[in-house]
């Protein structure tokens, strides 16, 4: 993602403390604050009634989940998904909370989010990753139901019957199945 265009600012990113182990499937969702590009602002907790499918990575984790994420986009702008699932596709930037920084990552995440064709949100503080218990350097997936549950969590990319139990649930909850 910003690597993400970045590499520069990477030498003077402070190393975080491990997280635990993500979330737990039905577990309720914890409310983070992210934001875009511009400071709009998004909290979890005002999305409740849709379901939330979140792809949280950082510098490291980004390359390595592209595919999914230009995938898991195309999917959710279409058939019964459009308008029914709010994305949240988040980058780690705390590390570059920081003037000059800030600005050359906000541009980044512009671009990202052109290039992504779905917005990029920023996480400034790393609370979201806190409160997700999200790794550092590992793409985190989680998907919270309509009534504010975990659904689906998953630390790496997900890939044949993790992606397929993603679907599931997304499906599940859009449809009703």
């Amino acid at each position: 993602m910003l690597a993400f265009g970045i590499t520069l600012l990477a030498a003077t990113a402070l190393p975080s403390a491990p997280a635990l182990a993500v979330l737990s499937e039905q577990a309720v969702a914890p409310n983070a604050r992210v934001e875009d590009a511009d400071g709009k602002a998004v909290e979890i907790k005002s999305l409740k009634g849709k379901p939330i499918v979140i792809v949280y990575d950082d510098r490291t984790s980004a390359p390595k989940s592209e595919a999914f994420r230009r995938e898991l986009v195309k999917l959710l702008k279409s058939g019964p998904y459009t308008s029914k699932v709010s994305l949240l596709i988040v980058a780690d930037v705390s590390p570059y909370d920081f003037w000059p920084a800030r600005g050359t990552v906000k541009d980044a995440v512009r671009d990202e989010t052109k290039k992504q064709g779905t917005t990029v949100y920023c996480d400034w503080t790393g609370g979201m990753r806190s409160a997700y218990k999200l790794k550092n350097e590992i793409t985190g997936v989680v998907m919270v139901g309509k009534e504010g549950r975990v659904m689906f969590a998953k630390e790496g990319v997900p890939a044949g019957a993790d992606q397929k139990r993603l679907v599931d649930a997304l499906k599940a909850e859009v449809e009703g199945s």
